[in-house]
């Protein structure tokens, strides 16, 4: 294992489960201090429990990404805590407001929007600033191949925001480049996660699935996220700007 992040500092939200926990794992295993937040303690408490039982430095700080107050106070906390910023990752995000588009609820709505766009777009806006004025930075989001690269009937609300999503990163690329930010992001297909099985559905009963839809015959790996989140956030990545990774096995190509 490389150490491309020692003497790194990293903030990833969504931490406390899924993607964000193993991306805070991976970034402190090759050497980063992280911070990792989310709504609830205590799924944040094991992430952190994880990783100091691997020999790395974390931190929890429950955040809810809905509210800016939160977001400034995150990064701020982080700052305060492991000295600076160098590598955000933003992993927040809901799958909610499901239903043809006619049928859409409007507080799921919102409270959709509110996470998996708004809620991005002030992580940015907080850690650009800080990134801004300390020298630069690296920031990737976490999107998903649906939205600007597929769709499927009855979650046109969701794909909506990822799209959104997808579009944000490529401009606050172009925005911040200047100022020494690079911003790219990875959007997953159907990953090893809860989010991926539907409602009463064993991870048996999804690999069934999965085998005849996806190209590849099988759900991503979380390792296999993790390391093409890494990559865009290491210097190997260097002339990596505004580029939106698919990591779906085929389904979107």
């Amino acid at each position: 294992m490389t150490a491309r992040f020692a003497g790194k500092v990293a903030l990833v939200t969504g931490g406390g489960t899924g993607i964000g926990r193993a991306v805070a794992r991976a970034l402190a295993r090759e050497g980063a201090a992280v911070a990792v937040a989310g709504r609830s303690g205590a799924p944040l408490d094991e992430t952190v429990r994880l990783v100091e039982a691997a020999g790395g430095r974390a931190l929890a700080v429950p955040t809810d990404v809905t509210r800016p107050d939160d977001l400034e106070r995150l990064v701020a906390r982080t700052v305060d805590h492991h000295g600076g910023l160098d590598v955000a990752v933003n992993a927040a995000g809901i799958f909610t407001a499901t239903g043809p588009v006619g049928d859409v609820d409007a507080q799921e709505w919102e409270r959709l929007v509110a996470v998996n766009l708004t809620g991005l777009l002030f992580s940015m806006r907080y850690e650009i600033g800080w990134m801004r004025a300390n020298g630069g930075g690296v920031i990737v989001n976490i999107s998903s191949n649906l939205g600007a690269h597929r769709r499927r009937p009855g979650i046109g609300a969701y794909v909506a925001t990822k799209a959104a999503v997808s579009a944000l990163t490529r401009n606050a690329a172009l925005d911040h480049i200047g100022d020494g930010i690079r911003i790219n992001s990875v959007s997953p297909g159907a990953v090893d996660t809860p989010m991926s099985l539907r409602p009463g559905e064993t991870p048996e009963d999804r690999a069934a699935r999965l085998a005849t839809q996806v190209p590849i015959g099988r759900v991503g790996g979380l390792d296999e996220v993790t390391a093409a989140v890494l990559y865009l956030a290491s210097p190997e990545a260097a002339f990596a700007v505004g580029t939106d990774l698919v990591l779906d096995g085929g389904v979107a190509a």
